[in-house]
């Protein structure tokens, strides 16, 4: 069924719809919060699916909410095909033949658009599966691997307007015919009217009268990246799509902009990092705001169910953050559960970065469509579910000492905290453990770490080895006759590049700023982020007494003794470090991070936090931050918060009590307004309790801003130095 269509019996004139739809984005442009992802089996009224019947309602809320907004609606008729002209015909060495045809629509000017088909040397004149894909230069590969397994093979106009190919000539610019044609639809999306144009060139194969007989239970697309989005709204959109596999599709479909976008240096709403001719211009009002999206793309991939589903992601994938796409796929398998094919949805991991494409990945992607389809030898356990961060705070519990699960009283304000961290190991390698891994064999290479770098021949990145299998950089300018200090940068949830900046860059990264400034600046991927992001798989196997975030804050440490005291090596001699110049700088999770640190490590001179934190006693489920449980179960970095769920007053100590024991100190404290992460009226309070005691060294700054760390926030950070 092709559900490409607005039908006439539900929207009574455009202008009315337009209306419409003003006013319910309105409504919830206003009213709704939720730091979470809105649940894909529940209605935007609130009210749950219970029945089929409810998640057919719930698919046609989901399509009608992706199109307000997302990609606009689509045209209320669905063109017929008037003619399907061969203009080129090639055998080609394979066996295949490989045509040109020109398909030619019904649309008010009777437009037309080319689609190459490849047909196999043996094709099986009663059902033959059928796979979709975009003419990109690396998708072809798969075009190839499809037809040698006996698939019909088209590669149809879905080329992104800002790419182009040789043998495919204008492909990238047929949507904009189409939309041209029907003005007053309200589509705006470039990926949504090329998915339409994949509906469309299925409309030629599966009509028999033009000597197909294409299996309709075995119709495949796939893409890759921004392919990846435009296959998913394919199938989403068109029932008649069977299966789809997404590789590396980002936000908003396989991650949402809630667990992306600024926060996590991926991929926002903003102009700057999301095409204009992608998504409706609104969409970028949502900026800083996410989680103010009524839907995102878990629901958009639980519309697809109960037919096939693979995500393909890379563990560092830059547009595809391990995190986010755990949570899109958990929440969308739910409506597979509920249909009774959970195993018909999959999530497919694979080691390295955005690129290449192999010819394994190909592979791999293959036996997934003809398990789908019922064909070669590939079985349903050939694709185990592998997930990373679902976090069973219950066996985390279940495993945990008398004296882990009770404070015992009278102790100490440090006492709390490291309580709270948890029970470090003793085993510390000693320096001949220590080893510097090359650029090359590192899971990020240096082109990520480089990307941004200022032309400045005296730059120099150094790489070097601390605590326990911890790896980093120094970057400075070389020949300086003396630095201005030493600065350790802490990132963000950036679980896929780590302490490397992505998306949103302005200019240069802060890193390459502060060493121009004069100072010696010191990145690491943290704990389970980025280089170091498989390192913390299975961490609470390993240490169920201890935390993530304890170990950041005693990686912190360790990066301290190499400074100070030596303990650990350099691939090239760097400058000396002064002992009273030590100073940690993090961003969000980074932020949190350098506060514990400083708190604990006299040794830290001072201490900015730029959008570190909100107040944990007021931090509870009913705030729009997503409470305390984000650290306690979502990113599990302090599994003992979660003692105190739904007693968040109980909580022994909070970040007044943290930033108090850096005093007298310098510490900035930077929370914008406008930070969906914290309450400002709540961290507001936190400070008055914070200021007789703070001394002059402490500073609080409070913008009318959103959670960022660009430019700006930069040269805040760079003032702040200066005076110190």
């Amino acid at each position: 069924m092709n559900r490409l269509s607005i039908s006439d019996n539900k929207y009574i004139g455009f202008l009315f719809f337009v209306l419409l739809v003003f006013s319910v984005s309105e409504i919830y442009t206003q009213n709704y919060q939720k730091a979470d992802l809105p649940d894909a089996m529940t209605f935007l009224n609130g009210k749950k699916v219970k029945s089929v019947n409810d998640f057919l309602k719930r698919k046609e809320e989901i399509r009608n909410l992706w199109c307000d907004y997302y990609i606009g609606h689509f045209p209320k008729e669905v063109p017929k095909l008037l003619s399907a002209e061969v203009i080129k015909t090639v055998k080609h060495e394979d066996g295949s033949t490989r045509k040109r045809i020109v398909l030619t629509f019904d649309t008010p000017n009777k437009k037309s658009f080319e689609i190459a088909v490849w047909e196999p040397n043996t094709i099986n004149k009663t059902a033959t599966p059928l796979f979709l894909t975009q003419p990109r230069y690396y998708q072809i590969q798969w075009a190839e691997e499809a037809v040698k397994r006996g698939y019909v093979t088209c590669l149809y106009p879905g080329l992104d307007t800002h790419h182009s190919e040789d043998d495919f000539s204008n492909y990238q610019n047929i949507w904009k015919i189409f939309k041209d044609e029907y003005p007053d639809a309200g589509w705006a999306s470039s990926l949504g009217i090329q998915a339409w144009l994949a509906s469309r060139t299925l409309d030629y194969f599966l009509d028999k009268k033009n000597g197909y007989a294409i299996d309709t239970a075995a119709v495949g697309i796939a893409g890759h990246s921004r392919y990846g989005k435009q296959s998913i709204y394919a199938a989403a959109f068109d029932e008649r799509f069977k299966s789809v596999i997404a590789r590396s599709s980002g936000t908003p479909t396989a991650t949402s902009y809630r667990f992306a976008s600024r926060q996590t240096f991926m991929e926002s709403v903003s102009d700057s990092d999301c095409p204009k001719d992608w998504v409706l211009d609104e969409l970028s009002d949502y900026y800083g705001r996410e989680n103010e999206l009524p839907i995102e793309g878990n629901s958009l991939l639980a519309a697809i169910a109960p037919r096939h589903l693979m995500l393909h992601t890379a563990l560092n994938d830059g547009s595809d953050p391990t995190f986010g796409v755990e949570r899109s796929y958990l929440n969308a398998k739910k409506a597979y559960q509920f249909l009774g094919v959970e195993h018909n949805i999959q999530l497919s991991y694979r080691a390295g970065n955005h690129n290449p494409i192999t010819e394994a990945h190909t592979d791999h992607m293959f036996d997934f469509f003809d398990m789908s389809f019922g064909r070669g030898t590939a079985k349903r356990e050939d694709f185990p579910e592998v997930l990373h961060h679902d976090f069973d705070w219950g066996e985390w519990q279940s495993k945990q000492r008398k004296e882990d699960m009770e404070l015992s009283k009278n102790t100490s304000l440090k006492e709390k905290i490291n309580w709270m961290l948890g029970e470090q190991p003793e085993a510390i390698p000693d320096v001949k453990e220590y080893h510097i891994i090359k650029d090359e064999d590192l899971p990020l290479h240096a082109e990520f770490r480089d990307r941004w770098m200022p032309g400045n021949e005296n730059l120099k990145r150094v790489p070097f080895a601390f605590g326990d299998k911890m790896q980093g950089n120094i970057i400075y300018v070389d020949g300086l006759k003396k630095y201005k200090g030493t600065v350790i940068w802490l990132h963000p949830w950036n679980y896929s590049h780590g302490s490397n900046e992505s998306y949103g860059v302005e200019g240069t990264t802060v890193y390459y700023r502060l060493a121009l400034e004069g100072y010696k600046v010191v990145m690491y991927d943290q704990f389970g982020f980025g280089d170091h992001l498989t390192h913390a798989f299975d961490f609470y196997k390993k240490h169920p007494h201890w935390s993530l975030l304890g170990r950041a804050v005693s990686d912190v440490s360790k990066v301290l003794d190499y400074l100070v005291a030596g303990k650990g090596i350099s691939a090239a001699p760097v400058p000396k470090t002064d002992a009273s110049k030590i100073y940690v700088f993090g961003f969000s999770y980074g932020a949190m991070v350098g506060l514990y640190a400083a708190a604990l490590d006299n040794r830290i001179t001072g201490v900015a936090s730029f959008s570190g934190f909100t107040p944990m006693r007021t931090d509870t489920d009913a705030k729009p931050t997503g409470g305390i449980r984000k650290y306690w179960q979502w990113h599990h970095v302090l599994p003992k918060l979660g003692l105190y769920h739904n007693r968040e007053q109980e909580i022994p100590y909070d970040y007044d009590d943290v930033i108090k024991l850096i005093a007298p100190r310098n510490c900035l404290i930077y929370s914008p307004t406008r930070d969906r992460f914290s309450d400002i009226d709540d961290l507001k309070e936190c400070i008055e309790k914070i200021k007789n005691t703070g001394g002059t060294g402490f500073q609080f700054i409070s913008p009318d801003d959103v959670c960022r760390f660009q430019k700006d926030q930069h040269e805040v950070l760079i003032e702040w130095l200066g005076k110190l």
